[in-house]
């Protein structure tokens, strides 16, 4: 059994009331045992591969000795300790399910959560490092004449290393190998351990670009009449990174008993960790690399004039990790996440590498994975997500780029099929006709160029070719083709609802603050809310989440849209009772869905079994051991049936469908800048 705390839990309930009443094994998507596409690989990692994570046989033995669960669900010591750590892992693998179905920011929001509650403890105080990310690309990378999306992006690089690590035994025995796990018993472990230190890698490799945004944002307005980059461009500079790079005597204690010497910055840190690693194989120094690390955010004018992000990535985890894990948690292996990010940007490929030199002497071969696991998976996974990008520059949102892909992975190959906009068959058409007309004349000069098309579809097969150039592929057959289809953005939900993701925790919040303060709203603090909001389980504030992800879809349905930029409309202040049954119906479908997803099923045992010395909540918590609700619906035929259900329900229960936005609008004031407003 896959979830193994769930499965104890049923086993023990089914002991004590003679018969089976849940937990529910959670189901496995359809196929995905057979398939080896990307979101098979992917859910079959965490479904299977990842069983037991984040176990605690310290915790169980506790609870036997004092006689009561330590887990949280609704609220604290209701279930098992592992149970929740079941749960916990079924959140994520449920979240990262609609993120590659949909691809959207908001759905990415949800699987950062979900890792970061997991292996940071909570969201809350990593919150700003994630979310700045997004907010810098979207409201400020319009003004730049190159940029696309790196948030979502982040995760789909997160998703890939998920699926190959899955899919290709060679990749997965050399990163076993290196960290010193061997064996079938050691699977799991090194499961989680990949799922853990590939998620530090991957979902923060972009989190430095904030600082090169407003780099490209002055070449960019400074040189509308250039067509090149270099000497004579005005540029900006980093200096006084000592806050950035500084590590406190704590850390420095910590970093000696791993390594036996003392650094005196972050940059020293990262220079010794890839000079260890790749040092001896490309011939660099430690001093080389010490140099040209400090150079990075100084002297851009010496790397092309542009700006590394990956550098400033690396510096900022590394300050986030000694913030919220605390210097005592910092290993090895996270210092291999900071240099893998520091690697993939351009300091391997134009400084370690040379990738593109013509000098056969200077030139290096590509990176081996056991060189440096995490380095190689995240150069082979930031090439290959180049699809279904948010374009913000201005020259970016004009040429081609792929919008969707395919991947099989069967035998631990990679094959990849990308898909273009079937309504730009005109520009194909008329750049194969170049192209044609190119080979025709002898070749002479630079072949036409529609990127990333033609990087992909011309006979040179730059996208493949430059993949294999930086990453050591030998023994994975890798092949790239290319197709066009027809947009379908029946997936993104996408609505007229606009907000920052710093607006969609503080919504969580205010929902959540319904329970404990209907009408009463005006009397409790923010801090109030969001205390009891983190008192939570993760299924429980994800419920809260993708019930606000849900909002914008019910308010289009109203002919309403919440914003926090001023618009000339009138702003809803309060519902109106046919309002009510239209959003109604939809948050009690999305309701019965989640708790499906979840492994919950219908039951009212919980409400009716005797309990001796029964004590106040302990039906609610009988009601988590069981993931069994008298609300809930264990097969329907479609939406209707759902509406039909919601219908039947007393008037009392109905309310918990549609209270909740009444309360969020009186308690959304607490929070400056957003509002709601009516369309008509």
């Amino acid at each position: 059994m896959s979830y193994t705390a769930l499965e104890e839990m049923r086993k023990q309930n089914e002991a004590r009331f003679g018969k089976d009443v849940g937990p529910k094994q959670p189901d496995l998507l359809a196929g995905a045992l057979d398939r080896n596409d990307l979101k098979s690989a992917v859910l079959r990692f965490l479904h299977n591969r990842c069983e037991g994570l984040r176990f605690s046989k310290e915790k169980t033995d506790e609870e036997k000795e004092c006689g009561h669960f330590l887990g949280t669900s609704i609220s604290a010591h209701q279930i098992p300790y592992n149970m929740q750590k079941d749960i916990d892992r079924l959140c994520l693998e449920r979240e990262i399910e609609k993120f590659i179905d949909s691809g959207v920011a908001e759905d990415a929001y949800t699987v950062y959560y979900c890792w970061l509650e997991i292996f940071m403890g909570e969201y809350g105080r990593s919150q700003k490092m994630v979310e700045l990310l997004s907010e810098f690309e979207s409201n400020a990378s319009s003004l730049l004449m190159k940029h696309r999306d790196h948030y979502s992006h982040s995760v789909y690089v997160f998703a890939m290393g998920l699926a190959l690590y899955e899919t290709n035994l060679q990749f997965r025995n050399t990163f076993n190998h290196f960290y010193g796990f061997d064996g079938a018993a050691d699977e799991h472990r090194a499961a989680a351990f990949f799922l853990e230190y590939w998620g530090f890698t991957s979902l923060f490799h972009d989190i430095g670009y904030p600082f090169e945004i407003p780099f490209e944002q002055v070449l960019a307005y400074f040189e509308v009449d250039r067509q090149e980059r270099g000497a004579g461009s005005m540029f900006i500079s980093y200096h006084d990174m000592g806050r950035l790079t500084a590590i406190d005597a704590e850390t420095q204690k910590r970093l000696s008993g791993l390594y036996h010497r003392t650094f005196a910055s972050v940059n020293d840190l990262l220079a010794y960790g890839i000079d260890e690693k790749l040092g001896e194989a490309y011939q660099v120094t430690e001093a080389y690399l010490v140099r040209t690390i400090e150079s990075k955010p100084i002297h851009p004018e010496q790397y092309g004039y542009y700006m590394d992000h990956a550098y400033f990535s690396a510096a900022r985890l590394y300050q986030e990790l000694v913030a919220v894990l605390g210097a005592d948690k910092l290993t090895k292996a996270h210092v291999d996440a900071l240099t893998a990010i520091m690697l993939h940007n351009s300091l391997y490929k134009f400084a370690i590498a040379f990738y593109k030199s013509k000098d056969p002497d200077k030139k290096k071969p590509p990176l081996k994975a056991e060189y440096h696991p995490l380095a190689f998976l995240l150069m082979l996974c930031d090439e290959l997500q180049c699809w279904d990008r948010t374009a913000y520059g201005r020259n970016s949102r004009k040429e081609m780029h792929p919008m969707a892909a395919d991947f099989d992975f069967t035998d631990g190959n990679i094959r990849c099929v990308y898909y273009y906009d079937q309504e730009e068959e005109g520009k194909i058409e008329d750049y194969r006709q170049k192209y044609a007309d190119w080979e025709k004349a002898g070749r002479a000069g630079d072949p036409p160029r529609l990127k990333a098309y033609s990087d992909m579809a011309g006979k040179e097969q730059r996208f493949k070719r430059d993949i294999e150039s930086i990453v050591d592929l030998s023994g994975i057959q890798f092949t790239v083709d290319l197709s066009v289809k027809k947009v379908d953005r029946s997936k993104k939900h996408t609505y007229i609802s606009d907000s920052n993701f710093l607006h969609m925790y503080d919504f969580a919040v205010a929902i959540n603050g319904r329970y404990q303060y209907q009408d009463k709203e005006n009397q409790v603090s923010s801090t109030e809310l969001e205390n009891d909001f983190d008192n939570l389980s993760l299924e429980y504030k994800l419920s809260n989440i993708n019930q606000v992800k849900s909002f914008a879809k019910y308010l289009d349905a109203l002919g309403c849209f919440y914003t926090d930029r001023p618009v000339d409309y009138d702003m809803l202040e309060r519902f109106s009772a046919l309002q009510i049954e239209v959003f109604a119906p939809m948050e009690h479908e999305r309701w019965i869905r989640e708790h499906k997803s979840m492994g919950w099923r219908y039951g009212d045992l919980y409400l009716n079994v005797p309990l001796e010395n029964e004590k106040p909540g302990d039906r609610k918590a009988l009601r988590e051991q069981m993931r069994q609700h008298c609300l809930c619906m264990d097969t329907w035929e479609d939406e209707e049936e759902i509406y039909r259900h919601y219908e039947t329900l007393p008037l009392e229960e109905q309310g918990k469908d549609w209270k909740p936005f009444f309360t969020m609008l009186k308690l959304l004031k607490k929070f400056d800048g957003l509002r709601i407003y009516r369309l008509n």
